[in-house]
Order: structure tokens, then C-alpha cells, then sequence
């Protein structure tokens, strides 16, 4: 789906009415509260559903839509993967990202190394964690903290990097 955001995934339904259980793939949960509609993508076909109400149980987000009245209707949508427009993600501040964008930067250090390509992304506790990928090299893992990220140009696919003492053999 070109020039969308995934927000979340539809895990199952919430009551006898139709209501969506979604897990969140967003930073921002309450985000949802801001929209009017969502596009579900089930089985390699979009839709475009309107939102009447938004309510949050444990870590899920419930998604009531008008095109849904009832459980059974509903439980087809299990599995499916929720999207807006491109247009309606949040703002970004200063050196903040969308991970999809950082996705096949070339990694070069700051004397011009190039280390290879952004390849994933792992979510921990304090930082996210890159992982550098280069041909036939085991994947170089760098901390996404001031200290190792110098410059991101998503622009131009390049990303500059200072590696800490021990981060390379």
C-alpha cells in the first residue's frame, strides 16, 4: 500500500456488536482518537471504514466502525492490518523518523567506512537498536543514541554513525 502507515493489527472483536480489537503498531495509541477513518487491508483488498468510537481495554485499542454491526461481521477482519494516509501521520520534531524511511540507509562512519545497509530495527527497553548489514559480514548492531547516530539524510539514503569503543571487532 504506497504512501500509507500501518497502525495497527486487527487481533480479534470485542463484544457481540462489532467492536475491533486492535493491537497498536504506533507509538502513539491515542492517535486513533484523531481520526475519522481507517483503511483495513484483509486479504490483499483495502476498505475504507468510518470511525464512531474509539474506547482503550488493557493494551488494546477498541475500534468501533459503522460498516460493522455485529460479531460475525466483525470476526473476518481477524488478522487484518489497519492503514492511514501518509497525510495523517503525526508530526515529526526535530530528529525523529519514520522507521520505515531509515530502512536501506547506507551506514558510513564518520571517516567515510561504509559499514552497509540499515537492515533492522529492534525495539528494547531504552533505545531502539540498528542492525547493520554488509555482505557476507555478521550484522553490526549499533545503539540509536546521540553518541552513535551523528546525521540521518533520508533525503540522499545516508546515515553517519561514531562507533563507541567495543561496537566492532
Amino acid at each position: 500500500m504506497q504512501h500509507c502507515f500501518e497502525i495497527g493489527k486487527i487481533a480479534g472483536t470485542h463484544g457481540i456488536k462489532g467492536t475491533l480489537r486492535v493491537f497498536p503498531t504506533t507509538d502513539d495509541p491515542s492517535r486513533f482518537e484523531l481520526l475519522h477513518e481507517i483503511i483495513i487491508e484483509n486479504r490483499g483488498k483495502q476498505q475504507t471504514f468510518h470511525i464512531e468510537k474509539i474506547a482503550y481495554h488493557k493494551k488494546f485499542v477498541l475500534v468501533t466502525v459503522k460498516e460493522l454491526k455485529d460479531i460475525n461481521e466483525a470476526e473476518l477482519y481477524k488478522g487484518a492490518s489497519i492503514w492511514i494516509p501518509e497525510e495523517q501521520g503525526l508530526p515529526l520534531e526535530e530528529n525523529e523518523y519514520y522507521m520505515r524511511d531509515l530502512y536501506g540507509l547506507q551506514v558510513v562512519t564518520e571517516q567515510g567506512e561504509v559499514l552497509g545497509e540499515l537492515a533492522d530495527i529492534f525495539r528494547t527497553g531504552a533505545n531502539d537498536v540498528y542492525a547493520v548489514r554488509k555482505q557476507g559480514e555478521k550484522d553490526l548492531l549499533i545503539p540509536a543514541i546521540k553518541q552513535c547516530i551523528l546525521s540521518v539524510d533520508i533525503a540522499n539514503g545516508k546515515m553517519v554513525v561514531k562507533l563507541l569503543k567495543g561496537l566492532k571487532e
